[in-house]
């Protein structure tokens, strides 16, 4: 199994600790280190961009995304929550590749740090876990072939 994992910057004293988890929880889970590799892009915006094109060179089982929002005075928060999740959506749709949504959204940073803490409850151990779950899915259904015909 090969994982990658598409990580924002920003914010990065929670995201670092969102793909810390994501790591071990791979690790643990069976998958080599060797085979799991960070993509790093500026901020939650950039990572369906990312995400699709990681996906599209068809050396990934699954894609991790992981970032963090924190609620400002403004709209944009709204903003870049809405594209992150359509965006990922649509990546994984168009690219046939399982990936998972692991953006803290959150109004505070001390939401984001509890989210990104250690052990079980860390938001990027569950997005790894979700996407090497649905990875042994696709495995296990093989190829895509469309719809059969009644």
């Amino acid at each position: 199994m090969r994982i990658a994992l598409v990580v924002s910057q920003y914010h990065a004293f929670v995201t670092g600790r969102l793909e810390s988890g994501a790591r071990a929880a791979l690790v643990e889970a069976d998958v080599p280190a060797a085979g799991i590799e960070t993509f790093a892009v500026p901020g939650a915006f950039e990572l369906p961009q990312a995400a699709a094109r990681v996906a599209a060179t068809g050396e990934w089982d699954a894609v991790v995304c992981l970032g963090c929002l924190i609620r400002g005075e403004t709209p944009h928060f709204e903003v870049i929550a809405a594209a992150a999740a359509g965006g990922i959506t649509d990546a994984a749709r168009e690219t046939g590749v399982p990936i998972t949504f692991g953006v803290l959204t959150t109004t505070t940073a001390d939401e984001a740090m509890a989210r990104a803490g250690d052990g079980s409850q860390n938001k990027g151990r569950e997005a790894a876990l979700a996407a090497l779950g649905m990875a042994r899915l696709y495995e296990r259904l093989g190829p895509a072939s469309g719809r059969r015909g009644r």
